[in-house]
Order: C-alpha cells, then structure tokens, then sequence
C-alpha cells in the first residue's frame, strides 16, 4: 500500500506532466500551420469585414454628398442652377411645412434606417468577400495567378518569372476572369444594397407604398426596382477598385515612386476620372429609372428603352452625363471608393498579421479540446518523473 508521501509525489508529478503537455502543444500550435482552406476563409471573412465597416462609418457621414449625387442624378431638377435645386431638395426638412419649406442639416440622415447601416455594411464587406471568393474560384479553374494584392502591389513587375511559351492562352483567360470576377461580384452587391438605396431615395414610407402597389413576389421585392442599373454601375466600380487600379498601378507605376501615398492617390484617381466617368452614365439611368416607376404618384415596372428615350429626347445626352452630375457622383462616391484600394492593400494588411495569429492559437486550442491530450516525447517524461 503506497503511503501518503508517494501519493502526494504522483499527484504532483501528474500535475507537471499536463502542465507540460500543455506548453509543448501551445509551443507547437505557435510553430504551426493553419490548413490552406481555414486560413484562406478567414482572411477573406477579416478583409471583408473591414470593408464593411469602414464603407459603412464613411457612408452616413457622408450622406448629404449622396442625396445631391441622386437627385442631380434624376428628372427632378432640370434647367439651369441643377445643384443649387438638388442642394435644396436634400436639406429641405419635409417633416415641417409638408412641402419641406424649411431648411435642415439632419434632414439627409433622417431617411437612414437600420435597414441601410445593415446594408452599407454588408454593400462593402460582401463586395470585397465576392471578389475575393469569385477571383479564387476563377483563378483556380483557369489556372491564372489571383489579382495582386497589399505587399505584392510594391513588388517589381520586372522581377516576375518570364511567361511559359504558352503565354497566349493564360493572358486570354486572365481577361476572361478579370471581367468575370467583378461582374458576379457586383451583381450579388446589388441584390444586398438596391433595395435599401432605393428607400433612401424616396424614403422609407413612400417606398413601402410602392412596393405595396407592385404587388412583387419575394424575389422582385429583394432585387427593387432598377437593378438591372444598379448592378451595372457596381460592376464598373468593382472592377475600377479590385481589378484596374492594383494591376495598373503594379505593372506600370514607377517603381521608385511606389509608397502608400503614392497609391492612396493613384486609386482615388482612377476612382474619379476613370470608374465614375463611365458609373454616372448608370446612376443617372437608375435615377431616371426609379422616377419613371414612380411616375404620377404610383408605381410601375420599368422599362430601360423607354427610360432611355425619353431622356434624350427631352434633354439629349445631358440626361446620363453632365459635369455637375459627375462632380456629384464624384462627392458621393469618391470618398469611400476611391480610397478602398488604398485601405484594403495598405490598411487592412498592417493587423493581418496579428489577428491572423490571435485566430490561430484559438483554432487549434478548440481543436486541442476536441481530441486527447497532446502527449510528451519520452525523454521529457523521463527528465520530469527524475526530477520528481
């Protein structure tokens, strides 16, 4: 029978041991490796989510930019003086006077609901997830190399490996999958954020009338009206943000002049004068678009050749594209477009590291629990009942 001494050894030394297995295991989680598939979802989920808010913090401070860009964008002003018109109808305060003769600084937020704080998120983050989730898919399936993205923008395009003698074929794929990936992109961008744009466009309860009076199944009620537009427009931005401005600014921006600065500007640039170049040709239809459906007070489905034609026959080609719409669209979009390459290839990189590693030592502390004890090499269970 063993006495109380021994008892007490055993005890203590079976406490050293689990301790010690415990470091050893965290010794080696810190060493190693997160599966392929874990580590590409998760940093996926975090760059997206990092879009998401950062594109929904700028959009509401940013909300009287927006409602001049609609309405400069739409049949409701006209004539001369079109910003000063489109200034007054998104300060004018509607809650006082019915006819919204009284001016007011909060009335552009007040047609914010929860409904578009979700949505903004979800326009950005599900944006910057699509992308990133249709470039890999297509990028695997055509065996094309992904869009460069934060460290590899600053790499010299001359230090690359010289192309295969089939090099043809790759760079016809790579076009394939540079207008594909954006474009699936921002039609699921759209379904997540045309209907919330569209209630702040009319409002929260004349929209609810609309819908009402359409009588839409759940699948036209989650599109909204003008999204065939809506989308266009979002697979011209994407393509400017995710596709245009890192490979252009890789392949042919000077290399001793590369920096953060340098990119900040080159992509709201290419946001300003090249993306919302073409864009507001598609917001200026998709405002037109929803002024046609809401014509006379009620609501009907659209029909783009009718949108389309009575625009120019009343105003030529001003209707899709002016100066003053331009600079509109540019004040409303180029604060958070313009500066999404900069913020996902030189912000989001800088914490990658460290949450990436807070996720790691979580991930196989789970997978830690779920199996058996990690069990010391021999030697060490030796040196340990030794000393003990």
């Amino acid at each position: 029978m063993s006495s109380p001494a021994n008892d007490k050894l055993a005890e203590d030394s079976a406490v050293v041991l689990a301790n010690s297995a415990d470091m050893y295991a965290a010794d080696n989680d810190a060493n190693a490796e997160l599966p392929p598939a874990v580590e590409s979802s998760f940093l996926m989920t975090y760059r997206a989510t990092g879009l998401g808010v950062y594109g929904a913090v700028l959009r509401f401070a940013g909300m009287p930019l927006e409602k001049i860009a609609l309405y400069l964008n739409s049949a409701q002003v006209s004539g001369n003086n079109q910003l000063q018109q489109a200034i007054r109808l998104t300060f004018a305060d509607s809650s006082v006077g019915g006819a919204g003769s009284k001016w007011s600084f909060a009335a552009p937020f007040r047609v914010v609901g929860p409904a578009s704080i979700v949505a903004w998120f979800l326009q950005y983050s599900v944006m910057g997830f699509v992308f990133q989730v249709c470039d890999s898919a297509l990028s695997n399936a055509l065996g094309v190399p992904r869009m460069p993205y934060g460290p590899q923008l600053m790499e010299d395009p001359k230090n690359d490996a010289p192309p295969s003698s089939s090099a043809g074929e790759p760079s016809s794929k790579s076009y394939v999958k540079a207008a594909l990936a954006p474009a699936m992109a921002g039609a699921i961008e759209s379904v997540v954020a045309n209907r919330a744009e569209v209630q702040r466009y009319f409002g929260i309860q004349r929209f609810a009338q609309m819908e009402k009076s359409l009588g839409w199944n759940a699948f036209g009620r989650v599109l909204a009206p003008a999204f065939v537009a809506n989308a266009s427009r979002n697979f011209i931005m994407s393509s400017t943000s995710f596709v245009m401005t890192p490979v252009l600014y890789r392949q042919f921006f000077p290399q001793e002049k590369k920096s953060q600065t340098s990119l900040f500007w080159f992509g709201l640039g290419m946001n300003v004068f090249v993306g919302n170049t073409v864009a507001i040709t598609q917001q200026a239809l998709w405002g037109r678009a929803l002024d046609y459906a809401a014509a006379g007070g009620g609501a009907r489905s659209i029909s783009y050749g009718a949108v389309v034609r009575e625009g120019l026959k009343k105003e030529g080609v001003s209707a899709f594209y002016t100066v003053p719409k331009w600079a509109s669209r540019v004040l409303m979009n180029a604060p958070v477009q313009g500066t999404l390459p900069w913020f996902y290839n030189e912000v989001l990189p800088i914490a990658e590291g460290s949450v990436l590693g807070a996720f790691k030592q979580a991930y196989f502390a789970i997978t830690r629990e779920k199996q058996p004890s990690a069990a010391l090499p021999s030697s060490n269970i030796e040196k340990i009942q030794c000393e003990s």
